[in-house]
């Protein structure tokens, strides 16, 4: 039984397979062909978290897909009225696929332990695979290979910056990351992301402008995350020189994307200018995590695009 719960569960061949069903699935998708490869298949999403992208890119997806999902939130009292086991084991005589979206990164991993379907982690507070295969799909598409890429973070060594770190690291793309102190990768993850990706060309600094020299693509994210809302006003303080606005983009090459995960939060992490302008990439990369999960959902069900 395979799971996407980090992108340490895929090799690099296995992210180039689900990108190049990705991008059939998107090519067919803009010319108007909706290919039911799973009629009568459900996929089920138990969400502890809000969410636009995850929940609506998966949903729409399935359905373009001939499948049908169902939204598993407070209602169904999950980690409340019965233990996981218990609660996983008789879900998974309903469905075909499990997407969880959690607080804690162990419960995804409690629910895979027990399940008899594959499991996809749609975000943890650490890890969100689905997002990072989206954005270095996205790399790809903007620039046709992703040979030869600089991916550039700015801001905090969050979950999404740890899944692209990884995801860099399977594919061959440069990464470097610029975070205050205190907010840098930990060094257990360090030596967990060298040990799996040694070739990853890997660059840690203080310094943003440091980090986006030569970069394809410039990416920042929300300086508290959902969870972190009590700390937002140190948060805002210690990130106040991480902001991603036209001067920093002006020390990174001409072509260089802009990117974020949203939702984003104007004039704290980046200004307008930057999110709205010719080189943000934010809706392209929106709009792929429907593609992507469906290339994700095509490998893990076996499809054959």
């Amino acid at each position: 039984m395979r799971h996407l719960l980090t992108l340490n569960d895929v090799t690099s061949d296995e992210i180039r397979r689900i990108f190049a069903l990705t991008e059939d699935l998107k090519e067919k998708f803009l010319q108007g062909i909706r290919e039911p490869l799973f009629p009568g298949r459900v996929m089920a999403l138990v969400f502890e978290k809000q969410s636009l992208r995850t929940r609506v890119s998966f949903q729409a997806g399935m359905a373009h897909m001939g499948g049908s999902s169902m939204m598993l939130g407070a209602d169904v009292g999950f980690g409340k009225r019965e233990r996981v086991d218990d609660f996983t084991r008789v879900l998974c005589e309903f469905v075909d696929v499990i997407v969880m979206r959690c607080k804690h990164h162990e419960t995804v991993e409690q629910v895979a332990k027990y399940a008899t379907c594959p499991v996809v982690n749609g975000l943890t507070d650490q890890a969100h695979p689905c997002q990072a295969l989206a954005d270095l799909f996205t790399i790809q598409e903007h620039y046709g290979s992703l040979e030869g890429t600089k991916l550039a973070w700015v801001g905090d060594a969050n979950n999404v910056a740890t899944s692209l770190a990884i995801g860099c690291g399977r594919l061959g793309v440069e990464f470097s990351i610029a975070s205050p102190k205190g907010y840098q990768f930990s060094s257990e993850f360090l030596d967990s992301l060298h040990a799996q990706c040694p070739d990853l060309k890997f660059t840690a600094t203080e310094d943003p402008f440091e980090a986006v020299q030569n970069a394809s693509a410039i990416y920042t994210d929300v300086w508290a995350s959902m969870g972190q809302e009590g700390e937002q006003e140190q948060r805002r303080r210690d990130f106040a020189d991480y902001q991603v606005n036209q001067k920093l983009m002006d020390a990174a090459p001409s072509e260089a994307l802009f990117m974020h995960c949203l939702p984003a939060k104007r004039g704290e992490e980046v200004t307008d200018e930057v999110l709205d302008g010719p080189n943000s990439a934010v809706v392209q990369q929106a709009g792929n995590r429907m593609h992507a999960q469906k290339g994700v959902l095509a490998w893990l069900l076996g499809a054959q695009s």
